[in-house]
């Protein structure tokens, strides 16, 4: 059975890298890269030359390509020490067209583009936009070099950075000022975020990215850490800047305000979480009395609370519950179905499920919607700041209905399969009652391949919620994919099909092993095979 699961997990791991490199392969190569501007205001406003230099630069963010504007380099030189600080200002004072640059510019100009051309970059350099014999507005010169990243050598580049393992060292790569003095970790037994009074063990680092690493709380999971951390991908638009995994898993809605204590001492009532403390260079000298009052060193950097779940905790909710309710219903009208076989129970209940099928999704959802609506009084759209459960009713129905009919269909089929049995057939002879054949034998065997199927339709429902979180307006993880690909924020695409990708993986191999639960018979063994 172990070697079973490595090699299963193994193969998923190689799927999951597959998908990984079908997609970026579709968003960086195939995809025009200009819709990345589609949304954004500041590429509008850009003209002439320093609309070039606005796309590369833009590119070069988002991960399409390298880009080394010819003054960068020649600074690069400086600080290695290879040209004087007057050889570098004379160099970059480049002319409006190649035949203007003076002797010392076409040398390094010349040096510049060899240097990059052998590395297989191309090389723009376009001349001065003139208007009326003036500079027009954005017309300044340009020259840089730029290459494509290879697609092999992006997907190393984002695994590679998949896990980020924190460092007493972080700070000296963030500040050059000098970080912080003394780094390392301590552990106390006292967690100062409880004001240093409550028994609370945490382990706090200094000179870290977090200045907790391990904390306990009274909340799930109880006991958190940011010593390894999950990173996705930056997001440039939906959530600029911000990690994909942290935009998942970031509380939402309004703020919930506490006794808090800070590390100076001070006491009132705040919504900052401290144990989010991460280290944010000058920002105690710049924050001023307002932040001096409250921090004593440059881990200032706090989330907040907040009242309601992340966008993950919204659709692992709904995904959930809807996936029980589903089970919960669709097991025994299934069975109904299968014992009433050609009547008119198991009419109905075909016609629902070929009513499932043949009707396109987003369809019976706005019809559940409109019934949801009309008839019940149900809210239609999630509101955060009120809170209602009733908000997931219909988000939950619109999951869990399709998911209904389909084990209303599978379990009937399996069932019916198991009755017309030669093994069934035997059993009857031997005096087996027909309670007996269908406790112990039919419904057993016939709900084997249902109960196998349980983490995928778990998986399915969160997946499946992405249509569903955007007609209903829910926070979840599905709307974050959905708004990402209107905006064309391939950050954000390539975190979530990983994500997805992993949870389907993981699906897969969860289901393997529910299946030998249920029959114990099942073995993936070579010597069972």
């Amino acid at each position: 059975m172990l070697k079973y699961l490595i090699r299963r997990l193994v193969t998923g791991i190689l799927a999951i890298i597959a998908a990984m490199a079908i997609v970026m392969l579709l968003i960086y190569s195939l995809m025009d890269r200009d819709l990345v501007f589609s949304k954004d205001p500041m590429f509008t406003r850009q003209t002439s030359n320093t609309r070039y230099v606005y796309m590369y630069s833009k590119w070069e963010e988002y991960g399409y390509l390298d880009y080394v504007p010819y003054t960068e380099w020649l600074q690069e030189l400086a600080n290695k020490g290879e040209i004087d600080e007057e050889t570098r200002s004379a160099a970059a004072a480049f002319g409006r067209t190649p035949e203007e640059d003076s002797d010392i510019v076409k040398e390094y100009a010349a040096r510049f583009v060899e240097e990059y051309e052998s590395q297989g970059y191309s090389i723009l350099r376009r001349d001065a936009d003139l208007l009326g014999g003036r500079l027009a507005a954005g017309g300044a010169q340009i020259f840089f070099a730029h290459q494509d990243i290879p697609l092999f050598e992006r997907l190393l580049t984002y695994l590679g950075n998949l896990i980020t393992v924190d460092s007493i060292h972080y700070s000296e790569r963030e500040d050059p000022t000098g970080g912080v003095e003394d780094p390392g970790v301590t552990f106390t037994l006292h967690d100062p975020a409880y004001g240093g009074k409550k028994f609370a063990p945490a382990i706090m680092g200094n000179g870290t990215e977090y200045k907790y690493l391990l904390y306990f709380s009274n909340k799930f999971p109880f006991i958190h850490q940011n010593i390894a951390t999950i990173r996705l991908g930056a997001s440039y638009s939906v959530n600029k800047g911000v990690d994909v995994f942290e935009t998942m898993s970031r509380p939402q809605g309004a703020y919930v305000l506490s006794d808090t204590t800070f590390p100076t001492g001070l006491q009132e009532q705040a919504a900052d979480d401290l144990h989010t403390a991460r280290y944010s260079p000058n920002s105690l000298a710049a924050g001023g009395d307002f932040l001096q009052a409250r921090f004593t060193d440059n881990y200032t950097n706090v989330g907040t609370v907040k009242q309601s779940f992340s966008k993950l905790g919204f659709s692992f909710v709904i995904g959930i519950i809807a996936t029980f309710a589903a089970y919960l219903l669709g097991v025994p009208l299934g069975i109904a179905m299968a014992l009433k076989k050609d009547k008119l129970f198991d009419k109905l209940g075909t016609m629902y499920i070929i009513f499932i099928s043949a009707v396109p999704s987003l369809a019976y959802i706005f019809m559940f919607r409109a019934i949801g609506d009309v008839v019940f009084g149900l809210p239609t759209t999630f509101d955060l700041e009120k809170g209602s459960k009733l908000m997931y009713v219909l988000p939950i129905a619109s999951l869990a209905l399709p998911q209904v009919a389909g084990t209303m269909k599978w379990l009937r089929r399996y069932m019916i399969d198991q009755m017309n049995s030669d093994y069934v057939k035997f059993a009857r002879s031997g005096g087996l009652t027909e309670g007996e054949i269908f406790r112990k034998h039919i419904l057993k065997n016939a709900a084997i391949p249902i109960f196998s199927g349980i983490p995928g339709a778990i998986i399915f429902a969160m997946t499946g919620s992405i249509m569903t979180e955007r007609i209903y307006a829910v926070p979840g993880a599905g709307g974050l994919l959905t708004d990402a690909i209107a905006a064309y924020d391939n950050g954000v695409i390539v975190g979530m099909t990983l994500f997805y990708a992993t949870l389907s993986v993981v699906s897969m191999i969860l289901g393997d092993v529910m299946m030998t639960v249920v029959d114990p018979r099942i073995s993936f063994t070579e010597k069972a095979r």
